[in-house]
């Protein structure tokens, strides 16, 4: 007599884990963001002029500001998904360390960030003729630190979480992994842009030495892990 038994699940190395959707969407979606709004926004008073200069320029650029306002809280939400979707995949390669919660952290930090700064931009681009020279320097000012050393702060705890983990878990080469560390060390160093400008060049490179990082890195980790003996 024979009896009916369950059917037994496949083993587990036959199967895909739910490593969640490809991570290069939302890289190349806030890249081709971060990118545009750099070209919107090229002509923005740096963070020594004077409130006067900062306001005549949104009195003369308000369209372009507007844009680039847009384009920047458009990037904060594939940064957002893209730092789910990698604490998503880090766990699917089974990553229990704080690795990949502190890439979650950084990714929602930084995000949270640039949606700070575009909002404050967007508000001073809409400055009255009027309006106080010291307060159009006031708000440009909170915007440069909002996506400047507090996004640094944010991207450099991503960088670190994936670098960390893909260096000792062996995901990812280990160049890109020691590069991924200066980079998270640079972004940490800008936010000494706070007490001295020497600092402020900082941030450039972890913007942009970053985002060519963070795509070469997404579209090299992998989906699955093999066993070691």
């Amino acid at each position: 007599m024979t009896t009916a038994s369950a059917p037994e699940r496949p083993a587990t190395s036959g199967h895909r884990p739910q490593s969640g959707p490809p991570l290069l969407v939302p890289a190349l979606s806030f890249t081709a963001l971060t990118v545009g709004y750099v070209i919107a926004n090229r002509a923005t008073p740096h963070p020594d002029a004077t409130g006067a200069e900062v306001l005549r320029y949104a009195q003369e650029h308000g369209t372009a500001i507007n844009a680039g306002s847009w384009l920047l809280l458009g990037s904060a939400i594939p940064l957002a998904l893209l730092a789910a979707v990698l604490y998503r995949r880090l766990r699917a390669l089974g990553i229990t360390a704080p690795g990949s919660a502190i890439t979650f952290a950084g990714g929602l930090l930084a995000s949270v960030a640039l949606a700070l700064s575009a909002m404050l931009a967007w508000t001073g681009g809409r400055l009255p003729a009027d309006a106080s020279p010291a307060l159009a320097r006031a708000l440009a000012d909170l915007s440069f630190l909002a996506g400047g050393p507090f996004y640094g702060a944010g991207f450099a705890m991503l960088v670190a979480g994936i670098s960390v983990t893909g260096l000792l878990a062996r995901l990812l080469p280990r160049p890109l992994t020691w590069i991924g560390l200066v980079l998270a060390a640079a972004g940490m160093v800008s936010t000494l842009t706070l007490l001295a400008d020497g600092f402020a060049p900082l941030i450039p490179v972890i913007r942009f030495g970053g985002l060519i990082w963070l795509v070469v890195a997404a579209a090299m980790l992998p989906r699955t892990r093999q066993k070691r003996a």
